[in-house]
């Protein structure tokens, strides 16, 4: 079921750069949560290896503390999806925290390709031990949200089959929106055998993105998979941080292969400077404003309280400063030419590369 936001609002918590998500309808707590390295590593694709682990760390411990602070969590299982989990440091954030990990548990999710088409998913190996109210944390990238849909269903199915049953699931994801609708539906499905579940936590890495529904004013863009800014719920921190480093509202590093990222690094940096040469090759027929328009998710000029309402931030206070950052923002881009910026981050990436060659 497809969950409206049109009405959803951020509200502030008592933890710093950590957001509550506010909108009626809704079971379960969605929360956004902004840290410095959340901020390099999404921004910017050089951030790579060990480092894009490290980056996660600060954010992830906010969002820890607000679980214990909260009383959500005290004893917990960790859940490691082998693909997109792996650069979670969710066990080493839960140990800072003060929080027992009672057992790791992980599950394999490969794709299933025939003649090179993927066909679908298959969970092929798995160590998942059941318990009673269980708190179970899982962290993984939420696109169109079919591999995660696939992995949990599977260990829901496997709690409910060996007696077990949940307390509460949170998640850390970098995602878009497709999470919200997944675990609203989800949470129904627990409680015909967990029937006091409390619901998810979600925390959702610098925001709560969308996906393209097309191809987007580049062509290329992989409809259900590939995130931007419009209709989503963006921090301030990271709005901020990106208008304030210009390049980065083009980039494609929220989705970026993080096994690659973190394993095969030459891989990756082949994947950004094939990313950024299609994009040179689109620059001769896509006007950069309106790329700039379609990636921020308004259209210019707007009104401060328009703006306010397109962002969700008509309650978090005073934003004008940010608002006036990226009137400028938008102002230094009608000076570029999207040729001009393809041109100067392929060179950036292939001297990045050389390094790892």
């Amino acid at each position: 079921m497809k969950h409206n936001l049109d009405d959803a609002v951020l509200l502030k918590t008592r933890h710093q750069s950590v957001y509550k998500l506010r909108q009626e309808g809704l079971e379960n707590e969605y929360l956004i949560v902004s840290g410095d390295g959340t901020r390099r590593l999404m921004a910017s694709p050089e951030v790579v290896g060990f480092g894009s682990y490290q980056s996660m760390v600060p954010a992830t411990m906010k969002g820890m503390q607000y679980l214990v602070d909260n009383g959500l969590a005290d004893d917990v299982n960790i859940l490691t999806i082998l693909r997109g989990g792996l650069n979670y440091p969710i066990e080493e954030c839960a140990f800072r925290a003060g929080l027992r990990v009672t057992n790791m548990d992980f599950l394999s999710c490969e794709r299933i390709i025939e003649d090179d088409v993927i066909k679908g998913l298959d969970v092929r190996y798995q160590k998942v031990r059941t318990c009673r109210d269980c708190v179970m944390i899982v962290g993984d990238i939420i696109a169109s949200g079919a591999t995660l849909r696939m992995c949990m269903e599977h260990v829901i199915d496997w709690f409910r089959d060996h007696g077990g049953s949940f307390k509460r699931i949170v998640f850390f994801t970098i995602g878009g929106s497709n999470a919200i609708d997944f675990m609203e539906d989800l949470a129904a499905e627990v409680r015909t055998f967990s029937p006091a579940f409390e619901g998810f936590t979600c925390f959702f890495y610098e925001g709560i993105f969308n996906v393209y529904q097309d191809k987007g004013l580049l062509g290329f863009q992989i409809p259900d998979i590939d995130f931007y800014w419009g209709g989503g719920i963006i921090s301030p921190e990271f709005r901020e941080y990106v208008v304030a480093h210009g390049y980065s509202l083009y980039e494609k590093c929220i989705i970026y292969d993080g096994g690659a990222r973190r394993y095969e690094i030459p891989d990756h940096y082949k994947e950004v400077i094939s990313y950024w040469t299609e994009v040179l090759e689109a620059s001769g027929r896509v006007d950069i404003m309106d790329l700039t328009q379609e990636r921020l998710g308004y259209k210019a000029p707007i009104s401060y309280e328009d703006w306010l309402k397109v962002t969700r931030f008509t309650e978090l206070g005073d934003q004008s400063v940010l608002y006036s950052d990226e009137r400028v923002f938008l102002a230094k881009a009608k000076a570029l030419t999207l040729k001009e910026v393809a041109t100067k981050r392929i060179e950036q990436i292939k001297q990045t590369l050389k390094g790892y060659e």
